[in-house]
């Protein structure tokens, strides 16, 4: 069995504090000089009422204690000491016969039990590891709850700016989007978005998840206005907890974009605003130069240009938010030399004076087919990008790829 990787402490820190509470001398001796070897600072008690007393006084990291005890017994220790500290980890120490005793004592929230004679004492550092980590997992989650409650009243204060004047409210909405550019060696990302009103159910996003991998995404939200804007602030949130998740909990590496749009599904559903929208989600993989992508009903079809060709890359996929039981597929897309990924939102398509769909998509593959992959310069060919009243939102997103230099 492989231990948990978790240090009893570093050299600047102090060291992890364990108290031992055992009547048995020689137990509880033998217990707290093994932890003093593994390098843990540790404290003894020969009781249960002297060991909540050291408790109180001392406030260890973690508690060892033995359930059968005179003056106060393990389980009245460990109730006390969770009315007082209820993330303190307390290991029980159990004698073979009494294991409804351990029941009781995990029942009341210990976190993690052993039975007398601790033969092999590794089983008991494992034990300790890993009551540990659980403490300081918990922890670290509700640090992140305690900064998602800030967030999230941060975002409450923005949709409240949003609904009493929409201009500022633009501007909040613009300062979440990502750089008008974004250079990832070959790579470049670019985006235009032209809202019908001032707030937009339009929103790109595009961001490294680490040096090899980039997140990106475009998203059409349904309807207009403030509650369809507060939905792309939900998604700017949750980009932000899917950049905290990778960096602790993720391998960007094993991130499916399936697995996010199911996520945003859920999450659209759960929040109850009657809201969903279409998205492309993909992963793009610099050193195998491929981009893996799911795909929540969105139209017009990716565009990608390569060898100054143009042509829609075809797939399915049910809208995010709007049915339970929605399922997305991963698919995977190779980058070759000189290429690029072009998509749009469906608003560029009511806005081309082509009568009908078929001429309006011959017509965005071949502005795609004579233009440079950039974003605005797609937008201008379409005559898109200096209207200020559109039917729609409208939003470009295009990512190249450029291995000539130019």
């Amino acid at each position: 069995m492989s231990q948990v990787a978790v240090e009893p402490s570093s050299a600047s820190e102090a060291p992890t504090r364990i108290l031992v509470i055992d009547d048995e001398d020689f137990v509880r001796e033998s217990l707290a000089t093994y932890l003093a070897d593994s390098g843990y600072e540790t404290l003894e008690a020969g009781d249960g009422e002297a060991g909540f007393q050291r408790f109180c006084e001392e406030r260890p990291d973690l508690i060892l204690c033995d359930l059968r005890m005179p003056r106060m017994d393990g389980l009245n220790v460990l109730k006390k000491v969770h009315e007082i500290s209820p993330d303190t980890p307390v290991i029980v120490v159990s004698g073979a016969g009494v294991i409804g005793d351990v029941v009781e004592a995990l029942r009341l929230g210990a976190s993690d039990y052993l039975i007398k004679p601790i033969v092999d004492l590794e089983v008991l550092e494992h034990a300790v590891l890993r009551s540990l980590e659980r403490s300081r997992l918990r922890e670290e989650n509700r640090a992140y709850r305690e900064k998602l409650e800030v967030t999230n009243r941060e975002l409450a204060e923005s949709l409240q700016l949003l609904r009493l004047d929409q201009e500022a409210g633009r501007e909040v909405q613009l300062n979440m989007l990502p750089a008008a550019e974004m250079d990832a060696g070959e790579y470049r990302f670019t985006h235009h978005i032209i809202p019908s009103l001032y707030l937009s159910g339009d929103f790109v996003d595009y961001f490294p998840l680490s040096e090899r991998y980039i997140l990106f995404y475009i998203a059409d939200v349904s309807g207009h206005g403030a509650s369809s804007a507060f939905v792309t602030v939900l998604l700017k949130n949750l980009s932000y907890d899917l950049l905290r998740r990778v960096s602790i909990e993720i391998d960007p590496g094993e991130l499916r974009p399936s697995r996010v749009l199911a996520r945003l599904n859920q999450i659209l559903l759960e929040v109850r605003m009657d809201k969903h929208m279409t998205c492309f989600l993909g992963i793009l993989d610099v050193e195998e130069h491929r981009v893996e992508f799911a795909v929540g009903g969105h139209f017009p079809y990716p565009v990608l240009r390569k060898d100054g060709k143009a042509e829609f890359i075809e797939h399915k996929g049910l809208p995010v938010g709007l049915f339970e039981e929605a399922e997305y597929e991963d698919k995977i897309l190779d980058l070759s030399d000189n290429c690029s990924l072009v998509l749009f939102s469906d608003g560029v398509l009511e806005i081309l004076p082509e009568p009908t769909l078929q001429e309006k998509e011959q017509q965005l593959l071949r502005v795609i087919g004579e233009q440079q992959p950039d974003a605005r310069e797609i937008a201008a060919a379409l005559g898109v990008a200096e209207i200020t009243e559109a039917p729609d939102d409208i939003a470009v997103l295009s990512l190249s790829r450029r291995t000539d230099g130019k």
